[in-house]
């Protein structure tokens, strides 16, 4: 029988944090949910009662994540997923981002998943247990034109989070990088667009025609991997969710295998004659 566990998740009132905070609950376990306005889960809070702590802050707030997290913990007594999932998109090509937009979108996806971890990182390291989740995307692992700001975000949170890894295996707490492919979790509607140049719209429409609506996966399906991983007693540092990211990956990684080797002497000359 599975214990029994108690979650923390950001971005609870829509697109995964929302269907991971009702599957959570839907089982059994107890969630801290959180978006920006905690009316938006009066209705799981409705039905899941006490089992549903709702609150409202919003992650660029670094005073009022820790004051949430802090006060989840006292509610509920532990912390034991920590799910980082409030985030959006910055889309545009590098040279048409606002750069102010472009810092709100890294305050947003990094340091506000920064915040969260550092705010839960003490309870967790004095329980000496818990399983935190950071949520990338296929983006954090391949960048593509007009979404550099959006790719960046998330290229920092998985060097972030694979850090993060190393350093608390010791203190009994465990670190998954979730990376979605593509969902139709209503992501498109949060996503904001720098002002368009018409010198990059032909690579613009180009991306565009490659996202096929019917290639995207069904959200719903996540929570059944979701609730596999957070009960896994060896979870894996990275979950791909999805059929594409796999295969688009691996083209990728093949593609700087065989640049980096074609470039080997290069590499190799660049050493020097020093011997270390």
């Amino acid at each position: 029988m599975t214990k029994q566990k108690t979650w923390f998740v950001t971005g609870a009132s829509r697109g995964f944090g929302r269907i991971w905070t009702e599957a959570a609950l839907k089982r059994g376990d107890k969630v801290a949910a959180s978006a920006r306005d905690a009316n938006a889960l009066n209705d799981l809070v409705a039905k899941y009662g006490k089992a549903c702590f709702a609150i409202s802050f919003d992650v660029t707030d670094r005073d009022a994540v820790f004051d949430a997290v802090n006060k989840a913990h006292e509610h509920f007594g532990c912390l034991d997923v920590i799910a980082c999932s409030a985030g959006y998109g910055y889309m545009g090509a590098v040279e048409e981002v606002v750069a102010a937009e472009a810092k709100m979108n890294f305050e947003t996806n990094v340091f506000g998943t920064l915040s969260v971890i550092q705010a839960a990182l003490p309870l967790l390291r004095a329980q000496r247990s818990g399983h935190i989740l950071t949520v990338s995307s296929i983006g954090g692992v391949i960048g593509f034109p007009t979404g550099g700001i959006y790719a960046g975000t998330k290229f920092a949170v998985e060097g972030m989070s694979e850090a993060l890894a190393g350093e608390v295996a010791g203190f009994g707490i465990k670190v998954t990088i979730v990376e979605p492919g593509s969902f139709a979790t209503g992501f498109r509607s949060s996503i904001q667009a720098a002002p368009a140049m018409a010198e990059y719209e032909p690579v613009r429409q180009a991306v565009l025609g490659s996202f096929k609506p019917e290639m995207s996966g069904d959200p719903a399906a996540t929570a059944d991997a979701i609730l596999k991983l957070v009960d896994s007693k060896a979870p894996p540092l990275r979950l791909l969710l999805g059929v594409g990211p796999l295969v688009l990956i691996k083209e990728h990684y093949e593609e700087r295998l065989s640049t980096w080797n074609e470039w080997s002497e290069v590499s190799t000359a660049a050493q020097g004659n020093r011997t270390v």
